[in-house]
């Protein structure tokens, strides 16, 4: 018998418009003792199958027909106690994001001995030497001198690891784990992904894996599903899909990956024309234009033959990083000095050439955003020295609005729906830079220039008059790079820029990073845990290790064979695509 047997799964979710059909049809089924992944892009369904196994749907989302079978037992015929009872007991989770999923307020062994209890008759003490046996078998270290702290103070796979005992806590028969591993680096999600793999064999646990990383589906699955727009693409075991689709778009979605083996000259486009509404796309300000975006951003630079090999390959650095150390202070200041601090960034030197793609990969914790932050401005190294364009380039706060160097020197950051401002429509988000340097104060042209800049950007128009919420990630991620170019920058720092977007977006945005960088001769400083995107993005690496510089290299010199130690772990331990043919 089928551990879990989904058949003709339809839901539907109630909006002012009419009835969104969210899944349509689905079938699956997962065996005990096997990974089952799903996979696809954002709001192709694969979240609301989770939910919906778990009962968990929200509201006003509803099973209109279908069948989720469990162990025979369709669970669209129980009431809601008989569904709390199953739930947590039998059939547990494992949520994308472990900060969000344990309370702040209480211990790691409060919220382990709580469930426990909640589900298992056995007293205090009992539930305690369960939490700690549990903790253990996740691979957690010094159980016994951790348990009673809180989530706060472990590091990100630390947390993920209390989550996973959280959902061994009742024993569960079926696991649903939703995007385990996204926020993680290499390492720690080798590791996690290595725990999954192992309590799925010893337990002989049946677990639904819900991601959109082909190379972790590539890693760990037995079998996987494609999922497009809440219907079943393609299913089968993990080999055949990945290695010779049926499905043109399952194919298509191979091709949209980055290769760690290789580099790829572009990603394949497999967005739907149809992305935005006709009305969208038809409406323009008069005179805006892509080309006028182009004329008016290179209006001032200094560059004869932009995107040319003279330029690619230039070594005259732009920026110079000479020995920076950037320490964070806590706590009170001693009587006689400040404290020791931590050290984030030590002695670390190195150079951007003018019009180079810099890529910096590491670990969590390895400084890569540090590094980018002390030379935007927003945090003041504690020692050391930098470099613009052969001038010395003074610690943020030092830079005052008339510095060359605020507007040459641009940033993209990981979350564009934390850096852009939700109360602001896109038109004032993207003007702002104009108005604050003194670009123009002419309220006719700044109208032209933003719509002008999102044409560039492969944004409509019309995306002027909304706000970002109105937006998908990758439409956001668009709308900050169109914010960071009307600066007319010359230097642009991408912080992990398509780390939180699906395969298929991610794509797209490297595409555009690529076309903007060879157009305009940019010089980027690309950060990303991601070494395949670095592999197609960047001409030179670096790599950071706890704060140190640890190798620099020419891209394709350090993937085919690094020199050190930390550099091959890194690349050991990324997810291959080894079964992907196409």
């Amino acid at each position: 018998m089928k551990l879990l047997d989904i058949k003709q799964l339809i839901v539907k979710f109630p909006t002012r418009f009419g009835e969104f059909t969210a899944l349509d049809g689905v079938s699956l089924d997962v065996n005990a003792g096997e990974i089952h992944g799903l996979v696809g892009e954002s709001g192709a369904g694969k979240s609301t199958v989770g939910a919906a196994v778990m009962g968990l749907l929200q509201s006003p989302g509803y099973v209109a027909s279908g069948e989720i079978n469990f162990l025979g037992e369709n669970l669209c015929e129980l009431d809601d106690d008989a569904y709390h009872r199953l739930r947590g007991s039998r059939i547990s989770m494992i949520f994308q994001d472990p900060q969000t999923s344990l309370n702040p307020l209480l211990t790691i062994s409060a919220q382990l001995v709580e469930t426990i209890r909640q589900h298992s008759d056995v007293s205090h003490s009992a539930a305690l030497e369960r939490a700690i046996d549990l903790l253990k078998e996740t691979g957690l270290h010094d159980v016994e001198n951790r348990i009673d702290d809180y989530p706060h103070q472990f590091s990100g796979g630390m947390r993920q690891r209390v989550v996973i005992a959280l959902a061994l806590c009742t024993d569960p028969e079926l696991i649903i784990a939703d995007e385990p591993t996204t926020a993680l680096d290499v390492s720690v999600q080798k590791q996690i992904l290595e725990l999954i793999r192992t309590l799925c064999t010893t337990r002989n646990i049946g677990i639904v894996l819900i991601t959109h990383d082909i190379g972790v589906i590539n890693e760990i699955t037995d079998r996987v599903t494609v999922l497009r727009n809440g219907r079943v693409i393609e299913t089968g075991p993990t080999a055949q899909v990945l290695g010779h689709p049926e499905d043109e778009y399952t194919h298509a979605l191979m091709m949209a990956v980055p290769r760690l083996d290789k580099r790829l000259h572009r990603f394949k486009n497999i967005v739907a024309e149809d992305e935005f509404e006709d009305e969208d796309n038809q409406w323009q300000v008069e005179g805006a234009s892509a080309a006028l975006a182009s004329d008016w951003l290179l209006a001032e630079r200094e560059i004869g033959s932009v995107g040319s090999a003279t330029i690619q390959n230039s070594v005259s650095p732009i920026l110079e990083v000479n020995k920076l150390d950037v320490t964070f202070y806590s706590g009170q200041p001693r009587w006689f000095g400040k404290n020791a601090g931590f050290k984030a960034l030590s002695d670390i030197s190195l150079e951007v050439r003018k019009g180079e793609v810099l890529g910096v990969v590491g670990e969590s914790g390895s400084g890569k955003s540090t590094l980018a932050k002390a030379i935007v401005g927003l945090v003041d190294p504690s020692a050391g020295s930098m470099l613009f364009r052969g001038e010395s380039l003074p610690p943020g706060s030092k830079r005052n609005r008339q510095h060359a160097a605020r507007r040459q020197i641009q940033m993209v950051f990981q979350d564009p729906f934390s850096s852009l401002n939700n109360r602001q429509t896109v038109e004032r988000i993207i003007a702002e830079p104009i108005r604050f340097y003194g670009l123009s104060d002419d309220k006719t042209e700044i109208r032209k220039l933003v719509a002008s800049v999102l044409d560039l950007v492969e944004m409509p128009q019309r995306a002027m008059l909304k706000y970002p919420h109105q937006f998908s990630g990758g439409q956001r991620q668009r709308i900050a790079v169109a914010r960071a170019l009307v600066a007319r920058p010359e230097f642009l720092i991408c912080d992990e820029p398509t780390s939180a977007l699906d395969v298929s977006i991610q794509a797209q945005m490297l595409n555009l990073l690529k076309d903007l960088q060879q157009a305009f001769g940019l010089s980027i400083l690309f950060i990303s845990h991601n070494l395949a995107v670095i592999r197609q993005m960047a001409d030179r690496v670096v790599v950071l290790k706890s704060g140190r510089l640890v190798e620099t290299a020419e891209t394709e010199a350090f993937f085919e064979a690094p020199v050190e130690d930390y550099s091959r772990m890194l690349l050991r331990e990324t997810p291959s695509l080894s079964l992907v043919r196409v």
